[in-house]
This record gives C-alpha cells, sequence and structure tokens, in this order.
C-alpha cells in the first residue's frame, strides 16, 4: 500500500513542488492550504498520478486545524509523512517600526500552525511508532539580516522545535524528524 503524506501549505512554493514530486512516486496525498480553488486545480492535476484528498483550512485556527484533520475519510486517516510546508513572512521593518499584525501573521502561521498540525497527527505516530516529519525552516532561522527581526525569530524557533521533536519522538521509533532549509 503507498505511503499518506500530508503537506501543509500545498497551493505554492516548495508545498506545492513536493506534492507534484510525491504523485510522481505514487504517494496518497492530502493537500491543505487557504485558496480552495487552488487546492482544487491541484487535486484534479495531481488525481491522474495518485489518489489525493483536499483539506481546506488555515493552519493559524487551532479548532479548524484539529476538525480538518479529523474528518479525514477512512482510507487517509494514517498519515505517514508529516510536511509542514505553510509559511509566511509580513513586512521588512525595523523592529521599532514593525507592525504588531505582521508580528502576529508570522508567529501564528510559522510557530502556532506548526504544532498545531504536528499535535494532531503525532499521537497516531507515536501508537504506530512509524512516521515522518518534515518540518521546512529557512536559511533565516540561523543568519539574522536588517528588517527580518521576527521572521527571523520564527524561522528559529522552526528549528528549536524540530530540534526538540527529534529528542522527544525518538523513543517512538520517529527518527526521522528533518528540517529542511529554503532560501
Amino acid at each position: 500500500m503507498a505511503k499518506t503524506a500530508l503537506i501543509t501549505g500545498a497551493t505554492s512554493g516548495i508545498g506545492f513542488a513536493t506534492a507534484c514530486e510525491f504523485a510522481k512516486h505514487g504517494m496518497r496525498l492530502i493537500l491543505c492550504g487557504r485558496r480552495l480553488e487552488r487546492l482544487h486545480a491541484l487535486q484534479e492535476a495531481l488525481s491522474k498520478l495518485t489518489n489525493v484528498h483536499i483539506l481546506n483550512f488555515d493552519v493559524r485556527d487551532k479548532t479548524e486545524t484539529f476538525k480538518a484533520i479529523e474528518s479525514l475519510p477512512e482510507n487517509f486517516k494514517q498519515i505517514d509523512i508529516l510536511i509542514n510546508n505553510a509559511g509566511n513572512a509580513h513586512g521588512l521593518d525595523p523592529i521599532d517600526a514593525g507592525s504588531l499584525d505582521d508580528w502576529d501573521a508570522m508567529m501564528d502561521i510559522n510557530v502556532k500552525g506548526l504544532l498545531y498540525v504536528s499535535k494532531a497527527i503525532i499521537p497516531q505516530m507515536t501508537a504506530r511508532k512509524s512516521g515522518h516529519i518534515i518540518n521546512i525552516g529557512s536559511s533565516a532561522g540561523k543568519e539574522v539580516y536588517p528588517k527580518g527581526n521576527v521572521y527571523c525569530g520564527s524561522k528559529h524557533a522552526v528549528l528549536a522545535i524540530t530540534e526538540g521533536m527529534r529528542i522527544d519522538l525518538n523513543p517512538y521509533g520517529i527518527k526521522e524528524v528533518l528540517l529542511i532549509q529554503a532560501w
């Protein structure tokens, strides 16, 4: 039986490319995103290669995130690979002029969204003692640049969370907790 991968932020960028590559290898896909039209278009294109299910939700919303994942049909409930890709950069201001709304959006999507999706999926992986988790980070999580203060901080949090996940999940046989650095 083909493995099932859940990809957040699947409608563009790295998430879109990952979905296309996984489909070529026959992986069953759960594609998540906020833009329903793009999800439908991606589902239609990739369904020619593999089984695809879409979930339309915003990772910032804890309740919506858990509801969406709980709503998966039986044949998509076992998630073998989690790709935490949803992320965003807002604003490019020095810290003293930064927008609180931009800061909230970055922390809510980049950090809390990753945590919410992980929390909804990790229990099934620990129960099975198998699974792979790939968190998409950024070189900004290691190298701070002018006016990137909160974005860099959010991506440093992704790095720290990933390292903590690896330690905490190792006893359950989930050794493949990876951080992919995007630019």
